[in-house]
């Protein structure tokens, strides 16, 4: 409990602080929010495995792009891998920050996009779209230091996925030259996007690792295992024995923590 020197304390400059307590008491109310923590880490992974079994959307229509080399079609996106994200940003004539800057939610967005290795690793694609032309497009990523594909939308591609008012990832997978819509998210949800996890969750594959809880035949490999450093994927096509034990044994030291945690 606070004291009332505490308390007083507290509101100094206006802002009531929580209390400030002992190392023992501190680590005891870390541990209660932890119980909660994991909690929704399950509930999350759950909603994960839901969305892996989500109705597929065939996409019949044909739709085009301007690339860097000229018009691609949405199966083109892919660069033949398995499962496309596009996200639709906000850089073209009439958003605020035209021509120097895209939206700057957009540009948030694009600053915490992890490197793009992890998440091809896993067999898919990330690539944006925007209205402006593409040498618009060179000059911003240039000047933001962005990395990412960029494609300009030429036809009805953001009415038809809902995001010609506002930004949003759709998510695709492709069975040969079919394409199939698996997932949208935008909104609250859009700005959470980013890590290769939070792509990789809102995929029809998932993380793809042992763990999960996907429909039969889905492709998984070993947690841990196929990480690998970004500039490192291609040279090393399976992993390393060493990385192997080590992974084993964080993984052991991981499953003992938590044992313990029930226990307790």
């Amino acid at each position: 409990m606070a004291t009332s020197k505490q308390k007083m304390e507290n509101r100094k400059g206006g802002m009531k602080t929580p209390p400030v307590v002992s190392p023992q008491e501190w680590q005891v109310a870390c541990q209660q929010l932890l119980v909660k923590e994991k909690a929704l880490t399950r509930s999350r992974d759950a909603l994960a495995a839901e969305r892996r079994r989500m109705p597929w959307m065939a996409v019949e229509k044909k739709y085009e792009f301007d690339g860097p080399k000229g018009k691609v079609s949405l199966l083109d996106l892919f660069e033949g891998r398995r499962q496309l994200i596009v996200y639709r940003a906000f850089f073209e004539p009439g958003v605020f920050g035209w021509p120097e800057h895209a939206c700057r939610g957009c540009s948030l967005g694009a600053d915490q996009v992890a490197h793009l290795a992890h998440l091809n690793a896993r067999d898919t694609t990330l690539a944006y779209a925007s209205r402006a032309q593409q040498a618009d497009i060179a000059r911003l990523k240039a000047r933001m230091g962005w990395e990412m594909p960029w494609y300009t939308i030429t036809d009805s591609f953001d009415v038809d996925f809902g995001v010609d008012q506002w930004h949003g990832h759709n998510a695709f997978i492709r069975d040969g030259e079919r394409v199939f819509r698996t997932y949208f998210v935008n909104g609250r949800g859009d700005e959470a996007m980013g890590t290769t996890w939070s792509y990789l969750d809102m995929t029809a594959l998932g993380r793809q690792e042992t763990w999960e809880d996907s429909p039969e035949g889905y492709p998984q490999t070993p947690t841990y295992k196929w990480w690998n450093w970004h500039d490192n994927y291609e040279a090393e096509a399976s992993p390393d024995p060493k990385w192997v034990k080590v992974s084993d044994a964080g993984e052991a030291a991981f499953q003992k923590r938590d044992a313990g945690a029930k226990a307790s």
